[in-house]
């Protein structure tokens, strides 16, 4: 069996990984994919862009059994639809469906429809009425692009004159483009997020092992919303109760919602939640694809061959099957580059994955491309360090390992090594709409390349996010 992997960031190198163990599996392609798929064992990348629906099409109905789509662009613009009507199997929700992450508007107003919990809101396309809107509900409060914004198009205005100031930006100043042309105001939410992950057949659903992402770049929760610092597995938070409540209250509600509206979904559907004190859950978003940090740590766990379980989902048969879990929680920290997530350069040369490919663990790569054979950086997110342990604590510290390893030996002159003792155990607090990374304290940030910031001693070197740790009794 051969299978094409669309994509090329730390996603699409765990997913290929996990797919290439499967012993039936002969060759994995990657497109356009990165150097850690380039080099991973049994795969190989191929120069096609993730939107070039026709080459890639072209490309699987020539060398492929299956294919699973990674990033969200191309099944907005509907890569599924096209693979299906030339009678490819493509692992994904067609264009219709995909409107569940392609527009917040659209998500809001269906789960409204089908009275699934989620945040007040209202949609606007001009800027007058959204600042009366505003006035009237006062800080703190959300301000969403409407469309794809890599993840970055959440703005948690914590005063009236921030929340303003992202309208504007938005509605006027162009700041997302497209996506930016309407938005979605929303209440603020008080709580704890938790990545729900399903398989879902159009008719069965089967749930992954649950995560938390930490979005934040900076500090105590502190900085701009980025596509993710770091993620860990399983999420606490989802208790058997609330696990069984957001199945019943949101998952069951909207693969039944969607089929009633003539978009029978299939694929991977993320569900983005905010769970109160009393383990309420209500959407914060949806996104049609697994996670990226989140998809790193979840893999790691996963024991069953993902091939299987797809199979089993194109035979509308996922009521069938089961999902087994290595029991131990994992975690990943994002090594990104200096600046991200503004402004980075690419191209700085990164070594020490020899050794790191020798302590317990992977590595994973996200932006990063072969530079004269040598893994250099070509992106904001660079490396997802991911290790598990037998609890989140162990598997942080392992993940560091990992992290200090690429950190110690790099080549550029702005990546030095970090040295001192592993940052302690951080203590869970709730977040404010969205749970973030409190990763060690970022000083001195270089211009450019990818750092490692310490606690115990400062300087420029990788830039880690670090999840906070919090109890491990709930493994799902």
């Amino acid at each position: 069996m051969k299978v094409l992997i669309i994509g090329s960031g730390g996603r699409e190198h765990a997913l290929a990984w996990k797919v290439a163990q499967d012993p039936r599996v002969e060759k994995v392609f990657v497109a356009p994919g990165n150097a850690g798929t380039a080099i991973e064992a049994k795969c190989e990348n191929v120069a096609i862009d993730v939107c070039a629906l026709e080459q890639l099409a072209d490309f699987a109905e020539k060398n492929v059994d299956l294919t699973i789509v990674g990033p969200e662009a191309p099944l907005v613009i509907g890569v599924v639809d096209l693979f299906r009507s030339r009678g490819l199997d493509c692992f994904g929700p067609t264009k219709g469906a995909a409107q569940l992450e392609g527009s917040k508007a659209f998500t809001k107003d269906f789960l409204a429809r089908h009275k699934i919990p989620t945040a007040d809101y209202q949609n606007f396309t001009e800027i007058e009425p959204a600042l009366a809107y505003l006035q009237e509900k006062g800080a703190p409060i959300v301000i969403k692009a409407d469309g794809l914004a890599a993840g970055k198009g959440v703005i948690v205005a914590m005063t009236l004159e921030e929340a303003e100031a992202a309208v504007r930006d938005m509605l006027a100043g162009n700041a997302f483009g497209e996506a930016g042309s309407r938005v979605v105001i929303e209440e603020f939410l008080d709580g704890e997020e938790a990545s729900f992950i399903v398989m879902v057949d159009g008719h069965n659903v089967l749930p992954m092992a649950t995560s938390q992402d930490h979005k934040r770049v900076g500090d105590q929760d502190t900085g701009p919303n980025t596509g993710g610092m770091g993620a860990y597995s399983p999420a606490p938070v989802v208790t058997a109760d609330v696990h069984q409540r957001v199945m019943d209250q949101v998952i069951w509600p909207t693969v039944r919602g969607m089929a009633e509206e003539g978009n029978v979904y299939t694929g991977f559907l993320y569900a983005g939640l905010m769970i109160d004190k009393a383990g309420n859950p209500k959407v914060i978003e949806f996104n049609c694809r697994f996670g990226d940090p989140e998809t790193q740590p979840v893999m790691l766990r996963l024991e069953s061959s993902l091939v299987l379980l797809i199979e089993a989902a194109f035979a509308k048969a996922l009521d069938k099957v089961e999902a087994q879990w290595d029991p131990r929680p994992s975690l990943g920290v994002v090594l990104a580059a200096g600046g991200y997530p503004g402004d980075y350069a690419k191209g700085d040369v990164i070594s020490g994955l020899d050794a790191a490919a020798k302590i317990e663990g992977k590595v994973f790569h996200a932006g990063t491309s072969l530079k004269d054979g040598q893994v250099a950086t070509n992106g904001g997110r660079v490396l997802c360090a991911t290790a598990m342990g037998s609890t989140v604590a162990d598997a942080q510290q392992q993940a560091y390992r990992l992290a200090k390893e690429v950190a110690g030996t790099v080549v550029s002159t702005a990546l030095t090594s970090a040295t001192g003792p592993l940052p302690a155990s951080a203590v869970s607090t709730s977040s404010k709409h969205y749970r973030s990374a409190v990763p060690p304290r970022a000083v001195n940030r270089p211009a450019h390349g990818i750092r490692l910031v310490d606690k115990a001693r400062h300087g420029p070197c990788l830039r880690l996010g670090a999840p906070r740790i919090v109890s491990t009794r709930h493994i799902g």
